[in-house]
C-alpha cells in the first residue's frame, strides 16, 4: 500500500466555546517536511484549532486523521504526544519551579533511549547555547526570550514529527525574534514538519509552504504561501501593504 506524504489531515472540524461558534468547517492538509502556516486576527480561533490538535481542546465535529489513518479525534493529549505532535503552546506554559534542564527532560519522558535523547539535548543545547549555561537555573528566573527558547527545546525532546509552534514571538524584543525566525528557518533546512501560528505574517508566509487564513474562525484562504504574499486581500488584511 501506496504511503501517503500527508501527515494530518483535518476534515469538517466545528468547535465551540459555550454557545460560541469558535471553529467552522475546518479542512486543513499538513504534508511531511514542510511548514505550514496559519494566520489571522486575534480571536480568529487560531490557538483553539492548535488545541484541538494537541488534544487539550474536543471539537464538536470534524476528524483528525494522522500519519497513515490513525484516528487521533478522540485521543487524549499524551497519546498524541506519544505518537509525535508537540505544541510550543502561546504563553510558553514551562514549570516555572524547576531548572532548564528539568523542564527539558520532561519533554522527552515519552522515550527510552538515553543516547538518543542525549543527542536531542546536545542539539537544542547547540542551538540555544543560553540553555546549556543555564541548564542548573530555576526556568521561572529565565527572561522572556530565554523562557520561549526553553518552551520549543522542551518540544523538540519529544522528538516530534509534527511541531505545532503558537505565536513563537509573540511579546519578545526584536533581537530575540530574530533568533528564533533563524531557528524555525533550520528546521525547514532538515525538514521538520511545523504549523506555525505567527503574528508576523510577513515572516510567517515567506518561510511556509503553505498557508491558511483563518477569520471568525473560518478558512477564507488557503494555498501555495508565494502566492498568498501577493494576494491584494493579504497584503491589506495582514501585511499592511
Amino acid at each position: 500500500m501506496h504511503k501517503s506524504d500527508t501527515l494530518l489531515k483535518i476534515s469538517d472540524l466545528d468547535c465551540h466555546y459555550g454557545h460560541i461558534h469558535v471553529l467552522q468547517n475546518i479542512n486543513i492538509e499538513i504534508k511531511k517536511g514542510e511548514i505550514v502556516a496559519l494566520i489571522g486576527a486575534n480571536g480568529a480561533g487560531k490557538t483553539t484549532l492548535m488545541k484541538t490538535i494537541s488534544g487539550l481542546k474536543i471539537q464538536d465535529r470534524g476528524d483528525i486523521i494522522y500519519k497513515d489513518n490513525i484516528d487521533i479525534t478522540k485521543s487524549l493529549p499524551e497519546k498524541r504526544v506519544k505518537l509525535g505532535i508537540a505544541q510550543v503552546p502561546e504563553g510558553r506554559e514551562l514549570f516555572k519551579s524547576m531548572s532548564v534542564y528539568d523542564n527539558l527532560m520532561l519533554g522527552s519522558y515519552t522515550r527510552s533511549n538515553k543516547n538518543d535523547i542525549q543527542d536531542d539535548l546536545d542539539f537544542v543545547y547547540e542551538k540555544f547555547p543560553i540553555l546549556f549555561e543555564k541548564k542548573e537555573i530555576i526556568s521561572g528566573n529565565l527572561s522572556g526570550g530565554q523562557q520561549q527558547m526553553l518552551a520549543i527545546g522542551r518540544a523538540l525532546m519529544s522528538k516530534p514529527d509534527l511541531l505545532l509552534m503558537d505565536e513563537p514571538s509573540m511579546g519578545l524584543a526584536p533581537v530575540i525574534v530574530e533568533e528564533i525566525f533563524a531557528f524555525i528557518e533550520e528546521l525547514k533546512k532538515i525538514h521538520m514538519t511545523v504549523f506555525l501560528v505567527e503574528q508576523n505574517s510577513y515572516f510567517a508566509l515567506s518561510i511556509s509552504n503553505h498557508a491558511y487564513v483563518l477569520e471568525n474562525g473560518e478558512i477564507v484562504l488557503s494555498g501555495n504561501s508565494e502566492d498568498l504574499i501577493k494576494d491584494k486581500r493579504v497584503k491589506e488584511a495582514y501585511l499592511g501593504m
